[in-house]
This record gives C-alpha cells, structure tokens and sequence, in this order.
C-alpha cells in the first residue's frame, strides 16, 4: 500500500529505531543465542542487521520482494529474494528465531493464518516466532487525524488489506492456531509528538512521511486535492501534540512445540 522509494526507506528505519528504543530491544521474545534467524519482510534491513550484530554467530537472512539497504550490513547476514504469499522458500524447522514486522500494509487479510502457519514451519522445535503489528488504535485523535486515518482504511480495503485492528487482535490467535506454545501477548503505546522525548519526535516523524507519501495516492484514487492534505498533515501534527496522542504496536510470540 506504501511507496517503495528513498523517503520509504527511511521512514522505516526511524520506525525502527522508534520501537526499538521504546521496547528496550529488538524483540520481546525470550530467544536466548539462536543459531539461524529469519526476517520476514525485511525492509530497510535494519531489524536484520541489528540482530547480525547482536548475535555474530548466527547466520541471519532477510526476505522481501526488494533488497533493503546495501550499507551496515554485517557480514553474517544475506537477502533472499520471495513473496510470502507464495510460501517461504525454505525447508521445515530451518530457524530458531522468526521474526515479522509491521506487513498489515502488505498481506491480504485473509492470508494470515497461512502465512503464520508457514512462519511456524521453517521454524525448529523449541523456536521462536515472533509477529509486530500496528491497527488503527491511534487515541485521543482529532478530526485531522481521524479523516487521514479514514482515507488510509478506504485505500487498505480496495487491496482487501485489514482496515482495523483485525490482525492486531488476532496475532496471538494466529500463533496458536498454528500449533505454537507459550504465546504471549504485549502492548506497547507509542507517543506521537514532540512531548513524548525521542520516541515522540521519531514517530510523528514516521507518521508525516507515510502520510506525506500517500496524499498522490488520496488524491488520485479519492480526489482530495494535494493542498487539503497537506493542510490535514499539519493539523494532525498539532492534534497530536496538543492531545498527546499515542499510537499502539501490538506483539505476539510463541514457540514451536518440540
């Protein structure tokens, strides 16, 4: 749903750097020293090239339709080029760690238990996966806000993409209908704004960008005219400060029975 371009591509990164500082870490899950670790819609590359340099032992492998960035990356990490949909190219129980992040805007809705039944099976018994997600829960939110967060939901629904909180509530289920044990459940509610420190500031800035690089989109699908959504841009930024919005990230782990 979003731009693949260099604004995208940093975008995510300050994503990433938000969640991470907000979390303290990379992940929540308690996967101890895996020896092969798996990045599903890998971006940027950067949650994979984190974790390269966390554990220089492991071998680590990033997947997605495009490679990510070519600069940082640790010499313990290499790209493969796949579409999940198609099924992951890979053999059962081939990573201790699976990781997933933030692929709401790219899977169908009606794809996700397979695809997570898919992540349960490369992964080794005793295993790790671990699934990201972000819904709509964007509160208190004012009307600037609520009408981009609108148009982003029409748009989600023309590519049969969830438009709620649908997957976000459903994560932990996912996992364990897909056979996983020990499923955890966590929130983590992320301030929008200058007044919420450096995560605040990181993540209006993530919000501006993907905004900023749907309004062509708004425009050409929905007919709102590039002005009227820069001016919803700039009262979304106010709303947040002044209401000192939150946005939630929803993660789910489980481990493959084993």
């Amino acid at each position: 749903m979003l731009p693949r371009n260099g604004s995208e591509i940093d975008r995510l990164d300050v994503q990433h750097y938000a969640l991470r500082e907000a979390v303290h870490g990379n992940h929540l899950a308690p996967v101890g020293a895996p020896a092969a670790i798996l990045d599903v819609g890998s971006g940027t590359g950067q949650w994979a090239f984190d974790l390269g340099a966390a554990f220089p032992d492991a071998s680590v492998v990033g997947l997605d339709l495009v490679p990510g960035k070519s600069d940082g990356r640790p010499s313990n990490y290499r790209f493969v080029r796949a579409n999940v949909l198609q099924g992951l190219p890979f053999p059962d129980d081939t990573f201790d760690f699976v990781h997933q992040r933030l692929m709401v805007t790219a899977l169908p809705l009606t794809t996700w238990p397979g695809v997570v039944a898919d992540l349960l099976r490369v992964t080794r018994p005793g295993g790790w996966v671990e699934l990201v997600e972000g819904g709509d829960q964007m509160q208190p939110r004012g009307p600037a806000t609520s009408r981009l967060l609108e148009l982003a939901a029409q748009l989600a629904a023309s590519y049969g993409l969830d438009t709620s909180r649908s997957v976000c509530d459903l994560l932990d289920s996912y996992l364990r209908d897909a056979g996983a044990e020990a499923v955890e459940r966590r929130e983590a509610a992320l301030p929008i704004g200058e007044w919420g420190g450096r995560v605040g500031s990181l993540m209006a800035s993530d919000f501006r960008s993907t905004f900023q690089g749907l309004c062509a989109t708004f425009e050409s699908r929905f007919g709102l005219p590039a002005a009227v959504c820069q001016e919803l841009l700039r009262a979304m930024r106010q709303e947040c400060e002044g209401s000192r919005t939150r946005y939630t990230f929803t993660f789910a782990f489980g481990r493959k029975a084993g």
